[in-house]
This record gives C-alpha cells, structure tokens and sequence, in this order.
C-alpha cells in the first residue's frame, strides 16, 4: 500500500521523472486487511493460490509510467553513489522513498518447522487455507489483534481452536485491563478456548508444550505475536534507525540520509499532536504517509502528524480505534462494556486523544474529527453514551 500510493501520489502531484517501484513478492500490489478475513474464508484464487481478484490493487502501472519490477528483495542502500543494491542488480536513484513495511515476529526455535504459519502475505495465507478447509485442530500464539482475528476465520471454518497468550489477557499491550477483561468472553461465545498467562516452551510434531507443562494436539499452529520494521537490510546505510528497527523519520517523513524518505510500517515520526514519536502498524497509515511523501519529493514542506487509525473484525464484532493514548490519560467508558456496542475515550486534560468503538461507527466518526482539531470535551457528557460526542464538545 504504501510503495503503490506514493508512485500515485507523485503523478497525481506532477511528477513527470520516471518512477521505479521495487517489491520484493512475485505478487502484483494487493490489499493486506483481507489475509486475516475473506482470503482465509474462500474466494475465486489463481491456480497457485495466488491473491483472490479483489484484493490486488486497481492500478494500471503501465499507464502511470510506473516501472514496477516484483520479486526484487532490496539488500543494501548505498546513499554515496545513490544505489539500492537489489539480488537483481543495482538500482540508482535521485530520490528514494523506503516503503518496505514490517515482517512477522517468529517464535524462537520454530522456524521452517512444518505445520508452523505466519500470516503477513499472500503466499502465508494461502498456506493457512488448507488447513481450513481440512478443520484442523489449531493452535493460535498470540492473542493480539492478529491472533483474534484467524481465530475468527478458523472457528468459521469449522476448526477447533485454542489461543495462547504469554500475558494475562488478551492485547495486554494495547489496552487497558477494565476494557480487554470483557473481551475474554468473545472467545467463549466463539467456542475457542484461551489460554492466559503461560507462554510457549515447545513446539513438536503434533503438538504444542507450555511452560506450565501443558501440553496440547496441534494440527496447526499460527503465530502471530507481533510485527518489526524490514529495515535489517539498511545497515551502514547511514540511514539512522531506532531502537525499535524502525526508520526514524522526521515530521516532513524525511530520513538521515540525503532525499531518502520512509513511509508506512518501516518508519516512526514526531508527532507533535501527541507530543512523542509514532510507530503505526496499520493500513491506514500506508494510505496517508506517502502524499506528505510525495509532495515533500517535490520540493514542498508539509508536516505528517495524523490521527492514527485502525479496525478489526473478530468474533461477530466491528471494532474501530482512532488517535493515540497512554496510561496518563483519563479513561471514561461511553456504555456498559459487557453489551454488544460501546465506546471508550481517552482524555488529556479536557482534550480528546483517543476513542476505542465497539460497533459504534458515529462515535468513532465524531471522536476522529474532535481529536484532528484538538477539541476539549465536558468530561460527563462525554461519558454519557446517550449524547453525541459532537455535543460534549467545548
């Protein structure tokens, strides 16, 4: 998403050099949201299980002038001579914009173990689709959103499922315990069994070990415990890194290096909204980084600060989160959590910074607006799941 939107975003602005987009999948562009949900369910897919029709993007490459070369891994950046090294040769450069996302995290000692999956890219999913259709019994490491979300897939696919999370709960790092202690009970209903608080020890043929000596039968076992910025390949590139991995970018999304910008999962920026700097591991961030991108390409001086975005779909629900908040900030329910549809907002001070909906779209609609504009909030009629964010506005 992010690579295809700044070479749109560059002929849209006027860009009139040549374009030269780099992927490192055989696959042409597609939408990533979809692995996790309809892919895995079914869908019309190529002979080799390549991506369903709907999820590739709707660009003509060869229209726009765009010389898009699939299936060439970026190795080396050389900012001396203005050169990526490719495993296909050299590729110069006047201006470089980095879009090479993030890679799954792999559980340590599991790597080409068969029956273990990751699930990041096409080729990942359509390895899981057969163990749907074979309604193996799986298991899931990760209760993240990730985790849930092939949860889902699985159990409507027939599987047996369980869920294994090293925490006590499940997005232990993204949410507080007064919301995700209600969202135990989605898995219930579900009929997948989670498991808290005791990580992975082993994984064996058949079977998964747990450090509490747990041991259970596993057709399957899909990981999914996070995600780090593709950035390995930029050592000694004079490209400067945090200690995350990601790119540290400024707030125009430019890099250390001379006319080399990052976008999307590689790269983390200064926020000045909220006052620290941003990795945002989500699709809507590749949709908005590269216009900031491009333009500055351009020669413009235009500030990336957005209110960060994101939605997943689990277990029958439609959960949306907008801004950015931290366990400062004051935490005001909108709704009884134990109910199909409420909120959650997060203040600092009387300013609204973040808002959590559970299948309340016009919350989330409004709360995106009131956070873009730093709008303050009555702290009770915020809280008060009959009146319209709107309203609670000062």
């Amino acid at each position: 998403m992010a690579g295809v939107r700044t070479a749109m975003s560059l002929r849209e602005l006027g860009w009139r050099e040549g374009i030269t987009l780099l992927g490192d999948e055989r696959h042409p562009p597609y939408d990533r949201p979809p692995l996790s949900k309809a892919v895995l369910l079914g869908g019309d897919a190529d002979g080799d299980g390549a991506p369903v029709d709907n999820i590739r993007f709707d660009v003509d490459f060869d229209a726009l002038g765009v010389d898009l070369r699939l299936g060439v891994r970026a190795q080396a950046l050389r900012t001396a001579s203005r050169e990526v090294i490719t495993d296909a040769g050299p590729v110069g450069y006047d201006h470089l914009v980095l879009a090479t996302g993030a890679y799954p995290v792999a559980l340590p000692g599991t790597a080409g173990l068969p029956g273990v999956h990751l699930l990041r890219t096409l080729d990942d999913a359509a390895a899981l689709r057969p163990v749907l259709d074979a309604r193996q019994q799986v298991i899931v490491v990760g209760a993240g959103w990730i985790g849930a979300e092939f949860a889902t897939a699985a159990r409507q696919a027939g599987c047996e499922v369980t869920v294994v999370e090293a925490a006590d709960r499940p997005l232990a790092d993204a949410l507080p315990a007064v919301i995700t202690s209600h969202m135990r009970s989605w898995y219930e209903e579900a009929g997948v069994e989670l498991r808290t608080g005791t990580a992975v020890y082993a994984v064996e043929p058949g079977a998964v070990v747990l450090a509490d000596g747990s041991r259970l039968a596993a057709g399957a076992v899909v990981v999914g415990i996070g995600a780090r910025p593709a950035t390995g390949w930029l050592a000694g590139s004079g490209v400067k890194l945090g200690a995350d991995s990601a790119v540290l970018a400024d707030d125009r999304l430019r890099t250390t290096a001379p006319d080399v910008l990052a976008v999307g999962d590689c790269a983390s920026f200064p926020s000045a909204r909220y006052g620290e700097r941003l990795l945002i591991h989500h699709w809507d961030n590749a949709l908005q980084g590269p216009r900031t991108a491009a333009a500055n390409v351009l020669g413009g001086d235009e500030r990336y600060d957005p209110v960060p975005y994101f939605w997943s779909e689990q277990f029958g629900r439609f959960v949306q989160y907008a801004g950015h908040h931290t366990d400062d900030d004051t935490l005001l329910m909108r709704g009884d959590p134990s109910s199909g549809s409420w909120s959650v907002c997060w203040l600092r001070g009387d300013r609204l910074t973040a808002v959590l909906a559970l299948d309340r779209p016009r919350d989330l609609t409004q709360a995106r607006k009131l956070i873009s504009r730093s709008a303050t909030v009555d702290q009770a009629l915020a809280a008060d799941p009959s009146i319209p964010l709107m309203s609670a506005a000062r």
